[in-house]
């Protein structure tokens, strides 16, 4: 008896961007093509051993705080690792992509104690006992006046007796040189418009902790802050939409380039991108059929 095929899984329907969020503010920035195909083609990306370890890191300090004061110790942090593991394989089994060849669990093993050692170092930047945030994980998203919508993921909001508000992310990164320092703060200052923007409170501290290198870089934002973000995040936003409307995506190499999952289909690399999926809108604002012909010109001419 032939079993019938399962159901298809069918392709994500290719849509025009109608938000924007800090990771892909900064995909834009770094290569508007790049932001194509996260955001556009939607192509699939392998997963990483630093950024799913990242992920991991982020849920146990986040589960943390479900307990007691007093029993926010390393110990306890670390005995958490393993059921986050379990539950984010659960969530993503792609993840086990990872370690398909650990056949002796070594990589692995390796891999978790890395994740143990950045944990640990957390407790001697912050003082889990000493502090209640009034947030974890917190989505927010907000609307500006020009309609743009702003969106993204906060690691920890605290809220002082007095009022003020500190946002703190995670990173288990190093802490950037001082000259990439502002590059760094983009996200935290897209954060705190956000913030100012849904509960008219302008944050008193912007925190960022670094938990591969043991660095905590803070930054005190004014109202000035807040408004250069939203013209250049305005002005962003823009570029987004003419690209999208032309479908003209331009690469931008980098030495980051080297990380990319793209490279294949990278004209800057010998590849073609897939056929623009968006309908392509003329200069005198008529549209033409999806990947027209300024869809397929050769980003990188």
């Amino acid at each position: 008896m032939t079993t019938p095929p399962g159901p298809v899984q069918a392709e994500p329907e290719a849509a025009r961007p109608t938000s924007l969020s800090p990771s892909r503010a900064s995909d834009f920035m770094q290569c508007p093509l790049l932001y194509r195909f996260r955001v556009i083609d939607r192509l699939p990306e392998k997963p990483s051993e630093a950024a799913t370890r990242g992920t991991l890191v982020h849920a146990v300090l986040e589960r943390l705080f479900d307990h007691p004061a007093a029993e926010r110790t390393a110990p306890r942090a670390k005995a958490l690792i393993p059921g986050q593991w379990d539950r984010l394989l659960e969530s993503k089994p792609e993840l086990s992509e990872l370690f398909a060849e650990d056949d002796g669990g070594e990589r692995l093993a390796r891999w978790l104690g890395e994740a143990e050692s950045l944990v640990e170092r957390w407790f001697t930047l912050e003082d889990p006992t000493r502090l209640e945030p009034v947030e974890r994980e917190f989505f927010v998203e907000a609307e500006l006046e020009s309609g743009l919508r702003l969106r993204g993921i906060i690691d920890r909001v605290d809220v002082a007796p007095t009022g003020e508000v500190r946002i703190v992310d995670y990173k288990t990164g190093k802490a950037p040189r001082a000259e990439y320092a502002d590059g760094a703060l983009f996200q935290m200052k897209f954060y705190a418009l956000v913030v100012w923007r849904l509960r008219q409170v302008l944050p008193r501290r912007l925190q960022l902790v670094y938990l591969g290198s043991g660095d905590v870089l803070t930054y005190d934002p004014v109202m000035g802050d807040l408004e250069r973000v939203e013209r250049k995040l305005l002005a962003l936003w823009e570029a987004i939409r003419e690209a999208t409307d032309s479908g003209e995506w331009r690469p931008r190499p980098t030495k980051l380039c080297g990380w990319c999952d793209h490279r294949a289909v990278c004209p800057e690399f010998g590849g073609t991108p897939p056929v623009y999926p968006l309908p392509v809108v003329r200069r005198d604002g008529a549209e033409g059929a999806p990947g027209g012909a300024a869809a397929e010109r050769p980003a990188g001419e």
